[in-house]
């Protein structure tokens, strides 16, 4: 509890990136470039595989549902940050820390959980695929999506309802661009050992355990494709997986590092580094990495511009 002359804080200073004036505009015009090409890429992602019904299958429904993660994960981090470049005023009121601190958790492990469902449908595609319409249903689909949507939904609002409960009087600068979970813990005035054994137990459940399934659904997906004697085979295998192989790499390394290191030892610096990739540049670089390698998709938008051009 905070003594008397103590006084709780009501908004929060992000250090961001760069005193320099310089650096930040060319700071603003990469995350105004990021931001763009994120919620551009991402909504063309669900208009085109909404628009063809030639997609409408397990797999790009799951990549409907990773669409929508991305633009909320961006949505939740970005704007503030390109306020923050641009403005005197680097502040973010206690609420809209909270707020910012709930969607961005709540993304991040949606789309951990969601990555293992993906993995389970590419495993059954590859290894039972006789077996594909009963294993990987539509009733099943709308289970493992309603599943991701609920745990992540549930697990975010405990994390922010335990932070809700701390005391926060001073400092109240965040060394980050963003109201992240181990640098706001930081600045509490009272005890965050509830607060960090919870951090842990998720990051252990969203990010190492699905990272195991995931590994493990690979590895039985090579095996199988390793036994395909056609080269041909083998690739057309290979190219439904490799893109999705390509994501989860990418972001459970960046999450793991960020939210297993302890508190003690919690370098501010390489936060932002992992912040930066996981936040701003996967949900940029999904739609073109499913996108390039992917000519189902590449024909559907193709489809869907010139559905455009005709009705403007």
């Amino acid at each position: 509890m905070a003594t008397s002359n103590q006084t709780l804080v009501t908004e929060f200073i992000l250090q961001g990136f760069s005193e320099r004036p310089q650096l930040r505009v060319l700071f603003f015009i990469l995350f105004l470039s990021l931001y763009t090409m994120a919620l551009c890429g991402n909504s063309l992602i669900v208009a085109a595989i909404s628009f063809s019904p030639v997609l409408h299958t397990p797999m790009y429904f799951f990549l409907v549902n990773l669409a929508v993660f991305d633009v909320f994960c961006a949505c939740s981090v970005l704007p503030k940050l390109l306020e923050i470049l641009v403005a005197e005023k680097r502040t973010i009121s206690f609420r809209g820390c909270i707020i910012q601190m709930f969607f961005q958790t709540w993304s991040v492990a949606a789309e951990l959980l969601l990555f293992t469902a993906m993995a389970y449908d590419r495993y059954v595609a590859i290894c039972h695929p006789l077996h594909y319409g009963s294993m990987v249903s539509h009733r099943v689909c709308a289970a493992l999506a309603g599943s991701v949507w609920s745990i992540s939904i549930l697990g975010a609002g405990i994390d922010t309802c335990l932070v809700l409960q701390l005391t926060f009087c001073g400092p109240n600068v965040i060394d980050h661009f963003f109201c992240e979970m181990p640098p706001v813990l930081l600045l509490s005035c009272s005890s965050t050992y509830l607060n960090d054994i919870m951090v842990i137990i998720a990051d252990i459940f969203y990010a190492v355990l699905n990272f195991l399934l995931t590994m493990v659904s690979y590895s039985l997906i090579i095996s199988t494709i390793m036994k395909i004697r056609t080269a041909e085979g083998k690739q057309r295998a290979f190219s439904t997986c490799s893109s999705h192989l390509i994501v989860v790499t990418m972001y459970y390394t960046t999450v793991i590092y960020t939210y297993l290191t302890p508190g003690s030892s919690y370098s501010p610096e390489a936060g932002k580094v992992m912040a930066v990739l996981y936040a701003t540049v996967s949900p940029t670089l999904n739609p073109l990495i499913y996108t390039l390698r992917n000519k189902d998709v590449k024909t559907s938008l193709k489809k869907f511009f010139a559905f455009l051009a005709k009705k403007l």
